[in-house]
């Protein structure tokens, strides 16, 4: 029997040879199809297989009768992106979702995205980074909306690589979540 550690170091490895697919959805179910998918490689121990489901979002500043708020929209309507390696397990449970109305390629053939492709739509492969990180630090945010902002850690995600910092906005402290590349240590 495998200890944790060497589970680990299996599913590391198995995951550098994952790739990114694309997969054509519904409008506006791509965070349903993402939490179904999620759901299933959980209910059916499909962890070193599918890896990472993303709906890419970008933050966005909506000015409104004078007040400025952050929101965010789906960068690419319809579409999820999954990193995963393809067998006809992961190919049937992806496919078949509710939802889901095909993978992106010819015929319907699963195309990986090229290096390139995937660093253009800023998705980063998942290295669990060794992030420092706990509550009452002092940070720095050095990207996105709240750019030069100071703030104080309340949580870490290690799971999700998100972070909870208290920022000082407008004279009071404000809870915004920032990814852990968003923020260094101060």
């Amino acid at each position: 029997m495998m200890d944790r550690n060497e589970k680990d170091e299996n599913r590391i490895e198995r995951s550098k040879k994952a790739k990114w697919y694309v997969v054509h959805t519904y409008s506006g179910h791509e965070n349903k199809v993402k939490a179904n998918i999620e759901k299933m490689v959980e209910n059916r121990g499909m962890k070193d297989d599918i890896f990472e489901v993303i709906v890419p979002t970008e933050e966005y500043i909506e000015a409104k009768s004078g007040k400025k708020k952050v929101k965010e929209r789906k960068m690419f309507p319809g579409y999820v992106i999954l990193k995963m390696i393809i067998n006809d397990e992961s190919w049937y449970l992806v496919r078949n979702t509710r939802g889901v109305t095909g993978f992106v390629g010819p015929g319907s053939k699963p195309v990986p995205l090229s290096d390139e492709e995937v660093r253009a739509l800023g998705v980063q492969d998942t290295i669990l980074p060794n992030i420092d990180l706990e509550e009452g630090n002092a940070v720095k945010v050095i990207s996105g909306p709240f750019e030069n902002f100071m703030g104080t850690v309340e949580n870490v995600n290690l799971e999700k690589k998100k972070v909870k910092v208290f920022v000082s906005m407008f004279g009071r402290e404000t809870l915004v979540e920032l990814d852990f590349d968003q923020i260094e240590k101060l």
